[in-house]
Parts: structure tokens; sequence; C-alpha cells
């Protein structure tokens, strides 16, 4: 894949100003991780509830995520991404209070670390989407790791604050940053108002949304191999996070700024990573990419976990943060370029949820080993688990990013009816004739192979290819959509990539496009009339914007 330059992002301005401004919200989001791990070990001796703080800031990615992608996808993200960062907010600030008056319990540090990270879960996909409404296709891996070196910046100082500030002033004041951090995002958000393709049609349900993003990646293997990948790195990797605050109280005989010291290593490695990512993608395959960084964070992970220095501890973590990120960032995009953009937040939630409701429930796990056979077993243990997800690539193997235009179509122009039909009219049967040459019948069935996975990826039920017993030359393919709104979603979500194989089949159909019979049936009439939204047509018959 050809590399543009690492910094062409910045000729955007609203990317500028949208990566400026999160600079100060991952300062916050940093130091309020920092400050709640390090009150929990003040509350509390429990290896296990010190732990559970990382599982509270990851098991929303398990919880929510999808639903977060749903939204992604189906709402204006400018609007999600404001309304998810003003509840952060307001929750912060409701910590901060509680904090201040000394009324803050383990298991109520860990509610509202839960509802904190909610926020955040809630503001990723439409993020991380809205890169794709921003730059161009070329850019989005540039994208993706300056966003990642936003976060790693901060990931490198401000975990070293977050510590300052415990020390000297404490955690009320670390919560009270937090929510402040994110209001300069906010105010950009307010200003920023991005030209985005809307659709006539009505919202598809939140249930209908989510089964249309789990169909797509189920359909889709590459997709698989990314999510599943991704989910066992973040189980095992998230033990270093998981069970550093303790690392530095017992193993480290240290304070909240070794805590902090810790972290900023890590952070701070991870930019090299971001650094690497460029010359790496051109460099090498991608999984060669992935197995260096499962196998060289778990290197690192041996050497943390027989460390009594210091100074060896932040080597080992600084070493870590590079595979850390090149893991994570490697796997975004290839889920980002893979995806269109009518489902890609919700790709992006399936993934996230994956990796994080992985790093939630291996936060949980890797504290409870260590609560039995120390941190330093607990740290070996999941290291073995990386090297065997190294040798998993035999298998599993992560795709090289490929140059697929995913961009819609367009220009669906919706059939003239004779019947009364409205957008929950249904359900539709749709059955395409063709008539194939006998010599043709080889290319023809592997086209419909390609075809009938476009189809049920994109939404389509019951998929069936039938041949004239009389005629033999006459074909038949056939599916079923619920609503004639779900057929027109059908046809409005076709990429360029998926229409090289109907002009494929075009080709080879007798008489061309002209000679293709296309028979739209409808079962019953499910909804009456005045029950439902007129489709809205312009005069050549296309959807009106």
């Amino acid at each position: 894949m050809t590399q543009p330059s690492f910094l062409a992002p910045f000729r955007n301005p609203d990317f500028r100003a949208l990566w400026s401004a999160t600079l100060f919200t991952n300062l916050g989001a940093l130091v309020q991780v920092t400050a709640a791990g390090w009150m929990m070990a003040s509350l509390t001796n429990s290896p296990s509830m010190v732990s559970l703080v990382q599982s509270a800031n990851t098991l929303p990615f398990m919880l929510l995520a999808l639903v977060a992608g749903a939204l992604a996808d189906n709402f204006e993200r400018r609007t999600v991404l404001i309304w998810s960062q003003s509840f952060v907010v307001a929750a912060s600030a409701v910590l901060a209070v509680l904090a201040f008056m000394g009324l803050v319990t383990p298991w109520l540090l860990l509610g509202f670390t839960f509802l904190i990270a909610g926020g955040g879960v809630i503001f990723l996909p439409s993020w991380q989407a809205s890169m794709g409404d921003i730059l161009p296709r070329e850019d989005l891996p540039s994208a993706v790791s300056l966003n990642s070196m936003s976060y790693n910046l901060m990931r490198g100082i401000g975990p070293a604050i977050g510590g300052a500030i415990v020390a000297w002033v404490g955690a009320a004041a670390a919560f009270a940053l937090n929510a402040l951090s994110c209001l300069p995002l906010i105010a950009v958000l307010l200003r920023w108002h991005p030209e985005v393709p809307k659709s006539d049609l009505p919202r598809e349900t939140l249930g209908a949304a989510l089964a249309a993003g789990l169909r797509y990646a189920l359909l889709s293997p590459a997709l698989v191999r990314v999510i599943l990948r991704g989910g066992i790195f973040g189980f095992a990797a998230v033990s270093v996070l998981g069970l550093l605050p303790l690392i530095a109280r017992d193993q480290l005989q240290g304070t909240a700024m070794t805590y902090g010291l810790l972290l900023g290593a890590f952070g701070f490695g991870a930019i090299g990573g971001v650094l690497l990512n460029r010359p790496l993608y051109a460099r090498c395959r991608n999984e060669t990419i992935v197995r260096i960084s499962f196998l060289g964070f778990a290197a690192g992970m041996v050497v943390l976990a027989l460390s009594s220095s210091l100074l060896l501890s932040c080597v080992a973590l600084l070493a870590m943060g590079p595979f850390w990120v090149i893991a994570l960032s490697l796997f975004t995009v290839a889920v980002q370029l893979s995806t269109p953009r009518w489902v890609v937040g919700r790709a992006l939630s399936l993934f996230q949820t994956t990796a994080y409701g992985g790093m939630a429930a291996g936060a949980w796990l890797w504290g409870y080993l260590a609560d039995r056979i120390g941190e330093g077993g607990s740290l070996c243990a999941a290291a073995a688990l990386l090297l065997v997800g190294a040798v998993l690539g035999l298998w599993m193997r992560q795709s090289d990013f490929e140059e697929v235009d995913l961009a819609p179509v367009g220009g669906f122009v919706v059939p003239k009816l004779a019947l009364d039909i409205r957008y929950r009219s249904g359900p539709f049967m749709i059955l395409v004739e063709y008539d194939i040459a006998e010599a043709d019948v080889p290319a023809f069935l592997a086209l419909m192979r390609e075809r009938r996975k476009i189809r049920l990826r994109d939404g389509a039920h019951n998929w069936a290819l039938m041949r004239d017993a009389e005629r033999p030359q006459r074909w038949f393919e056939s599916y079923h959509v619920p609503t004639w709104s779900d057929y027109l979603r059908h046809n409005e979500r076709r990429t360029r990539s998926d229409g090289r194989n109907f002009d494929a089949l075009v080709a080879l159909n007798r008489g061309g496009a002209e000679a293709l019979r296309v028979h739209r049936l409808i079962e019953r009439q499910t909804v009456p009339p005045g029950d439902d939204f007129p489709v809205r047509l312009m005069p050549d018959g296309r959807l009106l914007p």
C-alpha cells in the first residue's frame, strides 16, 4: 500500500483542531485512571480489587461498544461525540466532589470508573469513524497513528502528572482535571459542522443495526481474524497495566510517583511505536508485524516480572510500549480499510468489544493469579499466552491491507411501482433472472459464490440460486428482505468493489443489462398505507437527498 506523508492529515484544518483538542482529553483521562488505580491501592490491600480498576475501565468496551457502533452509524457522529464527552464531564465532576468529601469507597470508585469509561466507549467508534468522513482513504493509516500518538504523548506525561497530583493535592483534584480536560474538545465539536452524506431512509432500529453489523463481520473472514487476534493480544497484554500499581507498590517498594513514572515509560515507548508504524507498513507484511509485536511484548513482560529495579522496569516498559501501539494500530487500520462507511462504526466497535473485553477479563484473571502466585508469576503466565497468540498466526494469518474501493456506487434508481408501497411494506422476495450460455456457466457460478456473500453481508436473507429445468440457460437469483426500506438500504450499501462483481455478471448475461430482469415480489402488505412514510422520489426516480 502506498504510504503518504505521515503528517498528511494535518493539512486538514478540522483534523488539526480535533486532534489538538484530544490532547487535553487524553491527558485528563490518563490522570483519572492513574488516580483511580492509586486511590484503590490506598483504600484496600487486595490485588484483585486493584486489578478491578483496570477491569472497570475496560469492561464498558465489552458491554457498550456494539451499541456505540450502532449509534455511530445511525446518528450524526458529531452529536454522539458531544453528548458522550458531556457525560464524561458530569461523571468526573461528581466523582471529584465525592472524593473531596471523603465519601469514596472501593466499590463506588469502581462504579464511577465504569461510568467515565462508558462515556469514552460511546465516544470512540464515532471518533474513529469520523476520520473517514474527514480524510481520504490514503490518509487513514497516518490518522490512526497520529491519534495513537496523541494518546501516547499524554501517556508519557499523564500518569506522572496524575501521580504527582495524587501525592501532593489528592485524587479529587485529578478527577476534577479530567472533567475540565473535556471542555476544549466539546468547544471544537460545537464549531465543527462536517459535510456527511445523509440517507432519506428511516434509521434502522437498534436491534437491526446490531444484527447488520454482526452479520457483516461474520461474513468477512479478514475482519474475523483481526477481531480474534486483537482479543488475544488485549487479554494477555493488559496484565501489565492491571498489575502495575502492585508492581510499583510491592515489587519496587514505591509510591504514587513510582507508578506514574512506570506508566510514563510505557507511554513514551508507545510514541516510538507510532513513529515506527509507517516504515514497518512499508517494509514488512502485516503478519510479520503482528508476530513481532506479540513476541516483543512477551519478552518485556518477563523482564518486568523478574525486575526489582525501577530503572530496569522502566526500560522494560519503554520497550513494550512500541509493541502495544504497533499491534493495536495495525488492527484498527485493518478494520477501517476493510469496511465500508455504512458499517465502519459497528465493525470498529466489534473489534473494541473483543480487544477491550479481553482486557477486562484479563485484568481480573491476572489479578486473581497474582493473589496466588504473585505479580511476577502472573506476568509470566500472560507472556506465555502471547507466545501462543504469535504461533496462532500460522493458521490465522493477518491479511495485508488491500486496495479495495469501498466507496458507495451511488445513483441507485428506485423502481417505479404500481402498488402503493411504503417503507415498512413487506416482506419482499427479489428475483433476478439471468440468461447464461452453457460455456459461461463455470464463470457464472464462481461470480455467484461471491455474489451470495455480498448479498448476505449487505442485509439479504434466504439467498438461493436456481436453474430452470426446462430452459437450462435461465438462472434465477433470489433473496428476501423484511421491508421495502431494507431493500432500498441493501442497494445503497453496494460498494464500487461489489459493483465489479455485478458488472461481470452483466457481461455474462446474454443481452447485457437491458436483458436482465428483476422481479420485486411482495409477500403480503403488513402495514396500512396511512401508517408509514411515503417513498420520496426525485423526477428522475432517485431517492430525495
